[in-house]
């Protein structure tokens, strides 16, 4: 009779163990999915930033290069599809494909942005306009700050995936749903560097 109680405490504290090893690994991969989301908040307050400069920017501008409608065009279209799948991915930041949207929207916008800032070059008296220098000024330092913002979301997210997808964790992750994390990476080699500002 003793070795059966033995034997039964023994398999009780083994299922003890394993429910303790899943509530753990569930309440860790939470947690970690709650920081790669605030961390996404963090990039998204930098992003709305930006893009309320961009029209300030393209109206301040706009008296001087009258004869460049389509840059300036171009600059409010690439701004407005970045907040739109801004808030696509603002809604769930989890959703990888709605990540891969604002990656290419922000491509976009970011080579608009040099464009315009490279006609700027050749009109001088825009590139002497008080407002103009406050706005570029404002929006090279929210550049910066997008990218010390994103450096944390994807430090956040690679701590995320990785809990996630190693063993025994993956089984956890498996079980309830917890999907992979997309990162935010800048992919093509000119928007690894913010606009350029120098007037």
């Amino acid at each position: 009779m003793s070795a059966l109680i033995v034997v039964l405490l023994l398999l009780g504290a083994i299922a003890v163990v394993v429910v303790l090893f899943f509530i753990g690994t569930y309440n860790r991969l939470v947690t970690l999915r709650n920081r790669f989301k605030n961390a996404w908040a963090q990039i998204d307050v930098q992003l709305k930033r930006r893009y309320d400069l961009i029209p300030n920017l393209v109206e301040t501008a706009k008296g001087y290069l009258k004869h460049e409608r389509g840059t300036l065009e171009a600059v409010i279209n690439a701004r407005n599809a970045a907040a739109s799948a801004n808030t696509r991915v603002s809604a769930d930041p989890s959703n990888p494909e709605a990540m891969k949207q604002l990656i290419a929207a922000e491509g976009t916008l970011t080579g608009t942005l040099g464009r315009l800032f490279a006609l700027a070059e050749a009109y001088p008296d825009l590139k002497a306009n008080q407002t103009m220098l406050q706005l570029m000024e404002e929006l090279t330092s929210t550049e910066n700050k997008v990218a010390f913002a994103r450096q944390a979301y994807n430090d956040s997210v690679m701590v995320y995936n990785t809990q996630r997808e190693v063993f025994p964790s993956n089984i956890v992750a498996g079980m309830f749903g917890f999907g992979p994390a997309e990162l935010f990476v800048v992919e093509k080699p000119e928007q690894r560097e913010a606009p350029k500002v120098s007037f």
